[in-house]
């Protein structure tokens, strides 16, 4: 793909911020509406006044992206087409999109807007950016966690626009796709609502033994990203747009941190390499800006490290640097951004007065009060010049004019005002008459989304319950959801395991009532791939092997190794948690079914649609989704019934900074200031750690509600469990749902998780 000139895109959390960043030089600015948005408590502008910000932002030759990048619940999608559609025929430039209902909708409603997939689609690598390419997506916005290399292998490989985050905030989970702040507070980070909980204190436990110093307690806070001495490795990886983080910061933030990085990429684009030099005043006034205790270049040359987080407590107060604040705000924030324009005005005694005007490409001409002979004075060129160069507020001002003159003119002040206010209101509708459109045609059908999987093979013994098929065609979908009602009067789910740890195994094997065992395919290695499928189908149960929660290099090179073994296994499907793991299984994996896990995000009907034509034959419930929502998808879903739900999942390494990375996977505790405990896995297999929530999600004495929503199955998910707690767990659950026993919790503390209360 041939590069293009670099974008500056800068926040936009208000008009103010927005202007300012205008002023700077951005050359794209992102900003939310007052819905949908991922920071619904940014200052974000009510229709009018967006639709103000999409013509100010093309009157100064810049673009504005609208950010539409939440997960979307069934009724709120219902909305999104109507709130839509008057930005989209006021002129915006691209809508940032997380959710794939939003995506599918979009592309469908709208086919002629760019939509840029958000970070929080968690690409990180070739084959997720390559299959939304595929579906429409014209960016990708790649993952902060990626390397350079990377992003140039998308770069080399896709044929699609790259943006990539270049400073600001760092989130301490893979692509902000965090459940910390939603389990614990019930604002969740993917609908905008984030408590940033990973800003608090905590203790890192092993065997009760604290790891980190009393003055070390801030162990998930990462230090802001600065990348000026790596924009030039960033150019020619790829990356086309330069991010910057920051729509819940201040109009001066975003002003000066635009401005130096306009000014550096502008210096690399002009100079390259051997002019390139970053002035250590520039680095000291990005930290005046914004200092949450240092700053790092990021994950771009490495893969975690120490020094990234901040670890100590921000003080409370810090001097403010008045001078730098009142330059931004002279020349930025509060200075009128007016654009050049070139005229030409012609007055002949007799004849109408005219004035031709013209901004880029937009050329325009009026027609005033006819000219008047001149009875003493006749009026001058500098007169009028005078007169006609008054452009006020007006968001243009006169690089060049020419006055032309007949005969011994005059005009009155007045029309002369009259010529020039027509003028500049002509030259103004003709630059946005280019980014208008017509109100979008009303679409019956919903389009095909692009085949990306392989046809489904039977693989299972005739003794193992296979896969059911649950695709829905458009000429099955009023059957459908007569059959998904029926079910859900009448159905009972079935009973699914997932197991991370291999000595829980037999646990699982000895209840009959278990008709379906996942297995984590590293903590189950290779070398158990084969000899645990053969032990599952001997107890008459499928065998799944679970995707690791991030793919990206580590994975790929761990199934490349394993590729024999994994063809050979003879798993009856597998579990999908990431866009990657689709692109790779289509190319190298064996053709079984293909599950996809609950971070695969089917929140409303058209994302379920969506991802079954993208090659699911069963997906499983969102998590943030309470009992009253998860009735109104139409699809049955596995139900996380029990389990320690994965509150981050992160590149970086709790071990590694508290201790010494050894690459043996292990587990501590993080404590906080609750004196609750998270436990922390290190997955060396693919170098990443996950953090659990202190207490279980379970739905044990729900039986009731579980059978009103009749999902395809009920799993139980077991991560730190003991083979005891594991078998004691199963029997709890079989006894209730399907012998309808009154059974005690087998375990102390535990939550509902969202089931009752959901999610705002």
């Amino acid at each position: 793909m041939k590069q293009k000139r670099v974008e500056i895109l800068a926040p936009a959390g208000s008009l103010e911020s927005m202007k300012a960043a205008v002023a700077a030089g951005a050359d794209a600015v992102y900003i939310g509406g007052c819905r949908f948005g991922a920071r619904a408590y940014a200052d974000n502008p009510e229709e009018d006044r967006l639709l103000e910000a999409i013509d100010y932002a093309h009157l100064h030759g810049c673009r504005l992206y609208m950010t539409v990048n939440t997960l979307m619940k069934e009724t709120e999608l219902a909305d999104l087409y109507a709130f839509l559609e008057p930005y989209y025929m006021r002129g915006v430039d691209a809508v940032i999109v997380q959710d794939m209902g939003a995506f599918a909708l979009i592309r469908e409603r709208f086919p002629d807007l760019p939509v840029h997939a958000s970070t929080q689609m968690t690409i990180t690598g070739v084959y997720g950016a390559r299959i939304l390419k595929e579906l429409g997506a014209e960016r990708v916005v790649t993952a902060r966690e990626l390397s350079l290399e990377e992003i140039a292998g998308i770069h080399r490989e896709v044929d699609v626009e790259i943006e990539s985050f270049v400073h600001g905030a760092l989130c301490y989970c893979y692509s902000g796709q965090c459940l910390f702040s939603s389990l614990i507070g019930g604002r969740s980070g993917n609908r905008g609502r984030c408590a940033q909980t990973c800003r608090l204190p905590y203790d890192v436990k092993r065997d009760g033994k604290t790891l980190n110093g009393k003055d070390s307690r801030y162990v998930l806070s990462l230090k802001d990203l600065c990348t000026l001495d790596l924009i030039p490795d960033m150019i020619e990886a790829g990356i086309y747009s330069m991010k910057i983080e920051g729509r819940m910061k201040s109009p001066r933030y975003t002003a000066g941190v635009v401005e130096i990085y306009r000014r550096y990429t502008d210096l690399y684009l002009e100079q390259g390499r051997a002019g390139y030099r970053v002035d250590e005043k520039d680095r000291k006034r990005l930290l005046e800006l914004f200092d949450r205790g240092g700053q790092t270049d990021g994950y771009y040359r490495r893969h975690n490290g120490k020094d990234m987080v901040v670890w100590k407590e921000k003080p409370s107060f810090r001097e403010g640097n008045q001078e730098l604040f009142d330059y931004l705000d002279k020349n930025f924030v509060e200075k009128q951004q007016q654009e050049p324009i070139r005229g030409t005005v012609v007055l002949e005694t007799g004849k109408p007065g005219l004035l031709e005007l013209s901004c880029g490409d937009c050329r325009v001409s009026v027609s005033g009060d006819p000219v008047l002979e001149a009875l003493k004075q006749p009026m001058d060129e500098a007169r009028i010049r005078k007169q006609l160069e008054k452009t006020g507020n007006t968001p243009f001002y006169f690089e060049t004019l020419t006055v032309k003159l007949a005969g011994e003119v005059f005009l009155p002040v007045q029309s002369l005002n009259d010529l020039r206010r027509r003028g500049l209101e002509a030259l103004e509708d003709a630059v946005l008459k280019q980014y208008r459109r017509e109100a979008p045609q009303a679409v019956e059908t919903v389009p095909q989304a692009v085949e990306t999987v392989p046809q489904m093979v039977e693989t299972v013994p005739q003794s193992v319950e296979t896969v059911p098929q649950t695709v829905e065609t458009a000429d099955e979908k009023n059957r459908g959801t007569v059959e998904t009602a029926n079910r859900r009067e009448n159905g009972l789910a079935r009973i699914f395991v997932s197991l991370e740890r291999p000595d829980c195994l037999s646990a699982v094997l000895d209840n009959p009532h278990v008709k379906r065992v996942y297995v984590d395919a590293a903590e189950f290695g290779p070398e158990l791939w084969k000899t645990t499928v053969s032990a599952c189908h001997d107890a008459g149960k499928e065998c799944m092997l679970t995707m690791p929660h991030i793919f990206r290099t580590e994975a790929e090179r761990y199934f490349e190794r394993s590729q024999k073994a994994f063809c050979e296994a003879g798993f009856d499907g597998v579990l999908i948690r990431s866009m990657e793991e689709i692109g790779y299984l289509k190319e190298h994996g064996p053709e079984i079914p293909w599950v996809f896990d609950y971070g695969m995000y089917g929140m409303n009907d058209r994302a379920e649609s969506f991802l079954m034509k993208m090659g699911a034959a069963e997906l499983t419930w969102p998590v943030e989704l309470n009992e009253r929502e998860l009735s109104r998808l139409s699809k049955p879903g596995e139900l996380i019934a029990y389990g320690r739900l994965p509150m981050m999942v992160t590149a970086q390494c709790i071990h590694q900074g508290t201790e010494k990375c050894d690459k043996k996977p292990g587990l501590l505790m993080l404590k906080d200031r609750m004196a609750k405990e998270f436990p922390v896995k290190n997955h060396c297999a693919f170098c990443y750690n996950t953090i659990y929530n202190a207490a279980p999600v379970s739905l044990l004495g729900m039986e009731k509600q579980i059978r009103a929503l009749a999902p395809a199955a009920v799993r139980l998910q077991f991560t730190v469990e003991t083979p005891q707690e594991t078998a004691a767990v199963i029997r709890c659950f079989t006894d209730s749902l399907l012998s309808g026993k009154r059974v005690e919790q087998p375990f102390g503390d535990f939550t509902r998780g969202h089931f009752k209360r959901g999610v705002e």
